[in-house]
């Protein structure tokens, strides 16, 4: 078992889940409260990563994350390291990537709440944001719920953007995706089973947890 790659995985998923989590409730919220017309356009683009194929995404993120673009010129120079094939560089990378995943089921959890319910809230005197922090969000949960373990969960196991960004340094870029693909490569099987099926309990337990979650916040708002 590499539980260097395993840790390196979780931290990776769980600053995903972080970064993504306000963009998540912000652009949801917008997109299900706003009509407007190039609105359309807007969801595609979020929507592209689920169907470009990620080596081709990793490629187009590759280049611009790279030594000779803005923004991989500025990580250099405010920070002294590059930030392709760094732990930073995969963080970016993968909060980009995950963005369907997060903003898509948080859109509706959004959608799924009447309109009379903001119109009730205005209408008691609450400021948009007490009426998002105090009456949306608790209403719109578990469709944040369901946002927070597809990222998290699509996160562990990603290998095409994790391999064209970071490559596979041990400690730094190797995660756990890589390095099942190594033992295989190696033809160490008993290994790649092992990290495998650590892998898929992980993921069974994230997503049952948040079925648990999602149903103890329904029972309670009902």
């Amino acid at each position: 078992m590499d539980w260097t790659a395993l840790w390196l995985s979780l931290r990776l998923a769980g600053w995903t889940v972080a970064f993504l989590l306000p963009v998540a409730v912000l652009m949801g919220r917008f997109l299900a409260c706003r009509q407007f017309r190039s609105k359309g356009l807007v969801e595609a683009v979020v929507m592209l990563p689920l169907v470009l194929p990620p080596t081709v995404f990793g490629f187009y993120l590759l280049v611009a994350f790279g030594r000779n673009s803005p923004v991989g010129d500025l990580w250099q120079s405010l920070f002294g390291h590059q930030l392709v094939f760094s732990f930073e560089g995969l963080v970016v990378a993968s909060i980009i990537f995950n963005l369907p995943f997060a903003i898509q089921p948080a859109q509706r959890g959004f959608e799924a709440i009447p309109p009379g319910v903001r119109e009730a809230a205005s209408c008691c005197g609450m400021s948009p944001l007490r009426s998002l922090w105090k009456v949306e969000l608790p209403l719109a949960w578990p469709g944040l719920m369901t946002a927070m373990v597809l990222t998290f969960a699509h996160t562990l196991g990603e290998f095409g953007i994790v391999l064209m960004v970071g490559g596979s340094i041990p400690g730094e870029t190797k995660t756990i995706a890589i390095s099942i693909y190594d033992r295989v490569q190696g033809f160490d099987d008993r290994g790649a089973a092992i990290m495998s099926a650590v892998l898929v309990a992980i993921s069974l337990f994230t997503i049952a947890l948040t079925f648990w979650l999602s149903s103890r916040v329904g029972r309670r708002l009902s």
